[in-house]
């Protein structure tokens, strides 16, 4: 899982350009959007597809994915759910 969500995070560096700092004080329990680590509606597509190209995770369902996108941890455990089924 730590390797999991630390790949995530590379992501949000790399492919979504949130500064490495804003990254080093983030909890993985926060919110990845609005007050959290402020990631918008163009990055949750954005975000949906990098999940798709890395991890071979589709995001069908709107609410499913809203719930996955919450934290960082929500997410991890998303995909590892995902891959497993």
């Amino acid at each position: 899982m730590e390797n999991l969500k630390k790949k995530l995070k590379e992501i949000l560096v790399e492919d979504l350009k949130i500064p490495e700092s804003s990254l080093a004080k983030f909890g993985d329990d926060e919110p990845l959007f609005g007050e959290g680590l402020g990631l918008d509606s163009l990055d949750a597509v954005e975000l949906a597809v990098l999940i798709q190209k890395n991890f071979n995770v589709q995001i069908i369902d709107m609410d499913e994915g809203r719930k996955a996108f919450e934290t960082l941890n929500k997410l991890a455990k998303f995909i590892v759910k995902k891959q497993e089924s």
